[in-house]
């Protein structure tokens, strides 16, 4: 990252030399003996004022310079005292008493003013100085933990403010980066920097303490000084942002200081902005309020768009306007194609000042128009159920636009039927399930009713968050207590091969004995729940698709949800079922902010609408081309703008063949000439194995900025599951053709794929008017898979429900075993 030097500093240290004294230091006699440590400690202070864009004075610079050189610890303070906000004094039992210096205390509002600490050791200690203050602090509250914890940015917790307190107005942090120290010296004086910014204008008392730990503090209230800050106001930054097409729109912003600072504070941020992001979203004719100075700008408006940085300067007179235009790298719209994130939340998890009640429209707005989503839907559920229903309507939200449309839906989460699975409820008229009464009791306990009855309506229904898992030691374990006739604990080759093995006995069988054991089944099993597709049955202990498998057997079950799980064993069940000969279809999602408080349309589906662009996005038609497969799902770095097969393109119709022969494939992709560097992207290697590629959930490595530009992408084309052609392309912007040619020999599904960034829906391809079984083990997989879920969750389901729910599961595993005995 560039650094640059904000002129606003001078206003505090270079500009106020006359300011007047309201307290002086005590400065102990007969230290030119530390003249050399002290002078190495006021040159590093020098050079940190200077890196944070507030140097002194010339003249005092200089001063210290020769006063260092010289090593006299008595002109080295006389020249730094008059810079002292506050003093800081440790007595030999290491109690902590804090006074005021004589420096003025002048701030800049939203800036963070660095000020100088002046430090009398008698204690020689060497902890860590820390700053506090009462009128600090977060001015949020209520973060899920695992929320930010996956997000890797739990200190966003510290602090809080569940009472909501009006009075929080003042950050302050102890400046410890390069070339400033992290502790204390030992020195018995020593200065340091202390970092100090005020969402507020005008004068504001505020009390500032220092400690060196718990209990330090000293007694009587002598631990810390009340402060008079005058705060200058913050400047008026007006925003003028063009679409790539001229049109005023939203865009992502960014805005950082040099030494990395984002503006406004996290620590500050109430709706319209969200804590848990660098970003904020600003539409045009928006002000921003910035202190004087230079800062770096990052913006955008989604993975669609080209990520720009420019340096803006903030003066302190003259006009204060920015002016971004906005390029696009990719147009999905000229090809026909809308985007849109189904799985959006407005309350619970990290959301916001009071969780169960969450932001309203206005501010989800400006997140999906931010990111160019045409379509964003809003899910109502369990947690904040109460308030968020009342924004529900059955049409579109009234702040929507003919190019991006806002639909509040609802996400079976926090009902009873969650222990079955999560279920995403779209383009609903009623959301009050009957019996009800508008709470979240009184619902089914599995998940085959809710979403019948969403179907009713008119809805679309499916599973969010995938990726159901696998547990190898629990798996093998299971197996072998299933399969172990004669009680040995060890399996044989006909004890294993009665059931549904990962892999052939022999490569389970590491050492050759002819027996498998439970250490050896689960081994196998690791390897191989990383390819995909495989064999391995999920715990059936989380919270995802689980049900999938019987939903999808009644015929009630739309799509299953890609792009923000572990993609293999998203598409592992998917594949499954599509080799069973369902017309099962994909959908990419987020789950803002739960699995991922990036940034809403981490994981999208474009549904084609139309041959090419349309004037205004009809969300019901939006919501059956995802049902019917008229899509493809990516992150938005990567973009299939057409596939056919024999030129049929999904969800359009079948390629109907007489007999076994050769189908021809042609597609137009696209890929982004930078991409993020992560695990979700595929951009960098997953600890555990590839299964855990493109889960947006954890972010496995250390929080990042940075991309990785250009390079590859191998796109392959998918038949039953199995590679048949591929071929490597570009990642530089540009579209590009591809053509192959397939052998079809029995009635097929082929789609086309990038892991993990891109899926297409697939074309079923019909031999000779025989159904798609493409798998007998797919079939036995799905039957397993559902007898264990039955095994392990049966009991979560009502008592009066269970019944008909049994029945519905024995029909499933019926039908998928009476279609393993149709396919080869």
């Amino acid at each position: 990252m560039r650094l640059f030097r904000p002129t606003w500093s001078l206003f505090v240290l270079g500009a106020t030399l006359a300011a007047v004294k309201v307290g002086t230091a005590a400065t102990p006699a007969g230290h030119d003996s530390l003249g050399q440590p002290l002078g190495a400690n006021a040159q590093r202070l020098v050079q940190a004022l200077e890196f944070l864009g507030s140097p002194l004075p010339p003249a005092t610079s200089t001063g210290i310079l020769a006063a260092a050189r010289e090593r006299n610890a008595g002109k080295l303070q006389r020249l730094l005292d008059e810079f002292v906000l506050l003093q800081v004094e440790i007595n030999p039992e290491l109690r902590v008493k804090v006074s005021r210096g004589s420096r003025r205390a002048a701030l800049h509002q939203n800036g963070f003013t660095p000020v100088l600490i002046k430090i009398l050791n008698d204690g020689h200690a060497t902890q860590r100085l820390r700053i506090s203050s009462p009128q600090g602090g977060r001015v949020y509250a209520g973060a899920a933990p695992l929320s930010l914890d996956r997000q890797q940015q739990p200190e966003l917790r510290t602090n809080e403010n569940p009472t909501g307190e009006l009075g929080r107005f003042l950050e302050v942090e102890m400046f410890a980066g390069p070339p400033m120290t992290d502790y204390l010296s030992g020195l018995e004086i020593e200065y340091a920097l202390a970092l100090i910014s005020s969402t507020e204008a005008g004068q504001r008392e505020a009390t500032v303490a220092f400690d060196i730990g718990e209990g330090t503090g000293d007694i009587g209230f002598r631990g810390e000084a009340p402060v008079l800050f005058h705060v200058a106001p913050a400047l008026p930054v007006k925003l003028s942002i063009r679409d790539h097409d001229g049109a005023p729109t939203v865009a992502q912003l960014t805005i950082r200081d040099a030494a990395g600072r984002v503006y406004p504070s996290q620590a500050k941020r109430l709706a319209p902005d969200f804590f848990f992001q660098s970003q904020i979203y600003r539409p045009d004719g928006a002000v921003l309020h910035l202190p004087p100075g230079r800062f770096e700008l990052t913006f955008s408006r989604g993975p669609e768009y080209r990520v720009q940085r420019r340096t803006i300067t903030v003066p302190v007179a003259d006009d204060r306007a920015v002016e971004l235009a906005l390029q696009r790298w990719v147009e999905p719209a000229r090809s026909g194609f809308y985007s849109g994130d189904y799985h959006i939340h407005a309350s619970g998890c990290a959301h916001y000042q009071v969780p169960t009640q969450g932001v309203g429209p206005e501010d989800m707005f400006l997140q999906v128009k931010g990111e160019a989503l045409n379509v964003g839907c809003i899910l109502t559920w369990g947690y904040g159920f109460e308030h968020q229903r009342t924004f529900f309507s059955s049409s579109v939200d009234k702040l929507s636009e003919p190019l991006t449309v806002l639909k509040y839906d609802l996400e079976i989460s926090g009902f009873g039927s969650a222990a079955l699975g999560h279920v995403v409820l779209l383009n609903l008229k009623d959301q009050t399930y009957p019996g009800s009464a508008g709470t979240t009791h009184d619902w089914p306990t599995w998940t085959v009713p809710v979403m019948r009855w969403a179907r009713q309506q008119g809805g679309v229904a499916g599973y969010p968050h995938s990726d159901m898992l696998v547990d190898p030691p629990g798996y093998a374990k299971r197996y072998v207590a299933r399969q172990d006739r004669n009680a040995d604990g060890v399996l044989d080759v006909a004890e294993a091969s009665a059931g549904l093995l990962p892999r052939p006995f022999a490569q389970l069988d590491a050492d050759g004995d002819g027996r498998v054991t439970a250490g050896e089944l689960a081994e196998a099993a690791d390897r191989t729940a990383n390819e995909l597709p495989n064999l391995v049955l999920p715990s059936m202990r989380g919270s995802g698709a689980m049900e999938v498998l019987v939903s999808t057997a009644e015929g009630v079950c739309d799509f299953i949800s890609a792009m923000d799980t572990g993609r293999v064993g998203e598409w592992n069940t998917w594949y499954h079922l599509m080799n069973c000969g369902f017309p099962l279809k994909v959908g990419g999602e987020t789950d803002f902010p739960c699995m991922s408080g990036l940034r809403v349309g981490q994981g999208r589906t474009y549904v084609k609408l139309a041959p090419g662009p349309v004037a205004k996005v009809d969300f019901a038609q939006w919501c059956h081309g995802l049902a019917e497969g008229r899509s493809y799902v990516s992150d938005g770095f990567a973009h299939a703008l057409n596939f056919t097969v024999d030129g049929v393109e999904p969800g359009t119709g079948i390629v109907r063949r007489a007999g076994p022969g050769t189908v021809v494939i042609r597609a137009r992709v696209a890929f982004a000439p930078e991409v993020p560097l992560g695990v979700a992207y595929g951009t960098m290697e997953v600890p555990g194995g590839k299964r855990f590629q493109g889960d947006t959930r954890v972010l496995y490595h250390p929080r990042s900025e940075r991309t990785a530009a250009g390079g590859g992408r191998l796109v392959e084309i998918v038949r039953n599951g199995g590679v048949v052609a591929s071929r490597t392309v570009p990642a530089d912007g540009a579209v590009h053709e591809l053509s192959f040619e397939v052998p079809v020999g029995r009635s097929s599904w082929i789609a086309l794929r990038q892991f993990p960034q891109l899926h297409t829906n697939p074309v079923d391809v019909i031999v000779a008017e025989k159904p798609i079984r493409a798998s007998r083990e797919s079939a036995v997989w799905c039957a397993e898979a559902v007898k264990v879920l039955w095994e392990l969750r049966s009991d979560r389901i009502a008592a009066a429900e269970r019944p008909a729910a049994r029945l519905a599961y024995d029909r499933a595993i019926e039908t998928f075993q009476r279609r393993a005995a149709e396919a080869k």
